[in-house]
C-alpha cells in the first residue's frame, strides 16, 4: 500500500503484525458484527486492512519496525469518526501509534482529553447515581458530579456506537456516564461498577467494549 495512503490514514502503526485472529477479535470490541473478508476486516462503513510492512518513517522513527493497518470507508463516510476511533484502539491495545492526515499520535498519552464511558438504555436519577458513587458525592450541576477524584459526567450518547447494539432494543435513545480522573485503574473499576448497577456496557474512549478493569490500561501497565 503507498506509503502516502498509510500516511493519510486513518492508520494503526504497530510494532509487530498482529495475528489474524486477533485482528478480528480486536475490532469486534468496537462492533460485534464485523467479519473478515479474505485477509482483510469488515466493519460498519469500513475495512481494517491487512497488515503491511512500512518504512519506520511513517511515524518518525518512533517504531524499530512497523505493521501498518488502514482503515478506509466502505460506501458513505463512516459516522461519529468511526474509522479514525477504530485505528486509535486498535494501536492502542497493540502498543502502537496512529497516523492520520500525517498527524502521528500516542493512544496511550495520558494527557490526551477522554476517558471510559458507561452506556445505558435509561439516564439514572441523580440520587440513585450518587448513591452508587464512592466517597463524598457533590453535585456540581444538574448532570455534572464529582467524587473521589473522579468527574462523572451525564449526557446522551451521540449517534448509536456498534459495540452497544445490544442495548438498543431497550432504549430510543443511549445514555452515557462519561468518567473523568487521572486515575485510569480507578476509572476502570468505578465504570465496571456502574455498569453492573444499572445494566450497562463500559467501552473506552475510542468506543471499544471493555469488560475487565485492564483493557483500558496500554499493554506495557
Amino acid at each position: 500500500m503507498a506509503k502516502r495512503r498509510l500516511r493519510t490514514g486513518p492508520t494503526a502503526a504497530l510494532p509487530a503484525r498482529p495475528d489474524r485472529s486477533e485482528l478480528l477479535r480486536l475490532v469486534r470490541l468496537a462492533d460485534p458484527g464485523a467479519r473478515e473478508d479474505g485477509d482483510d476486516v469488515v466493519a460498519v462503513d469500513v475495512r481494517v486492512h491487512a497488515p503491511v510492512e512500512a518504512d519506520p518513517g511513517l511515524v518518525g522513527g518512533e517504531l524499530e519496525q512497523v505493521w501498518a493497518c488502514r482503515v478506509t470507508a466502505e460506501g458513505p463516510l463512516p459516522v461519529d469518526y468511526f474509522d479514525r476511533f477504530l485505528a486509535e484502539g486498535l494501536a492502542f491495545r497493540l502498543g502502537g501509534l496512529a497516523v492520520c492526515r500525517g498527524e502521528v499520535t500516542d493512544p496511550a498519552d495520558e494527557s490526551l482529553p477522554g476517558g471510559p464511558a458507561v452506556i445505558l438504555p435509561v439516564r439514572p436519577a441523580a440520587e440513585e447515581l450518587m448513591e452508587l458513587l464512592e466517597g463524598e458525592v457533590e453535585q456540581e450541576e444538574e448532570f455534572v458530579f464529582t467524587a473521589g477524584g473522579v468527574r462523572v459526567l451525564v449526557v446522551p450518547e451521540k449517534g448509536q456506537p456498534p459495540a452497544a447494539q445490544e442495548l438498543l432494543p431497550f432504549a430510543a435513545e443511549l445514555t452515557a456516564l462519561e468518567l473523568r480522573g487521572d486515575d485510569q485503574a480507578k476509572l476502570a473499576t468505578l465504570a465496571l461498577s456502574l455498569s453492573d448497577a444499572l445494566n450497562g456496557l463500559v467501552v473506552d474512549r475510542w468506543r471499544f467494549r471493555v469488560d475487565r478493569a485492564e483493557d483500558l490500561l496500554p499493554p506495557s501497565s
